[in-house]
């Protein structure tokens, strides 16, 4: 039982690191530091996203991130230079989370939570790509407050309930192999018939 809580609650991160980075380092951080989550001993490592130097810099972050994430076509450049930095973000938090199991284990783990990381970062880029389309801007900013939203609750929730967080991280991959698999099967027959 012990093992599948620490799993939902570090793929449950990283799932949500994978939509917004800074902003779930900083929520994590900061109900960890005013006491709104407790976490199991052996995710108390993860008490170093309550630091203040982690808050500072997730903060300005997610302050940039809010900022920018709501400007058509800008969001988009900011989802490319993040496309390295969210499943990076997500590793090293999954690496400081359970660096005191078995060091295959570890590495399995951080592996894990970096691909979980990308497959939620690439969803949301292709949305915010397919959005960006459109000629209002009224789509692009409300997509992206549902992110935020998504993104605060998701990583308050996959530490107050590991359990539930697991079962929703296997239901998302599953869906994201379905969808991927029928994109890249639009875009080869595309590519075929020209």
């Amino acid at each position: 039982m012990r093992t599948l809580t620490l799993l939902g609650a570090v793929t449950g991160v990283a799932l949500f690191a994978g939509v917004r980075l800074y902003a779930t380092v900083l929520t994590v951080g900061l109900c960890l530091r005013y006491g709104l989550l407790r976490l199991p001993p052996e995710l108390a490592s993860l008490t170093a996203l309550s630091h203040p130097y982690v808050l500072v810099v997730a903060g300005v972050c997610a302050a940039a991130e809010f900022l920018v994430d709501k400007i058509p076509w800008v969001d988009s450049l900011w989802d490319a230079i993040h496309a390295f930095l969210r499943p990076a973000g997500a590793a090293l938090i999954a690496f400081a989370a359970v660096g005191h199991l078995d060091p295959a284990a570890e590495v399995a783990v951080i592996l894990l939570c970096g691909g979980i990381a990308f497959s939620s970062h690439a969803a949301k880029s292709g949305a915010r790509l397919f959005v960006n389309q459109s000629p209002e801007p009224f789509s692009n900013v409300l997509l992206s407050l549902v992110e935020d939203a998504v993104a605060v609750g998701g990583s308050y929730s996959v530490l107050a309930h590991p359990l539930a967080a697991l079962v929703v991280v296997v239901a998302f991959m599953c869906l994201f192999v379905l969808l991927a698999r029928r994109v890249f099967r639009r875009l080869r027959k595309k590519s075929l018939s020209t």
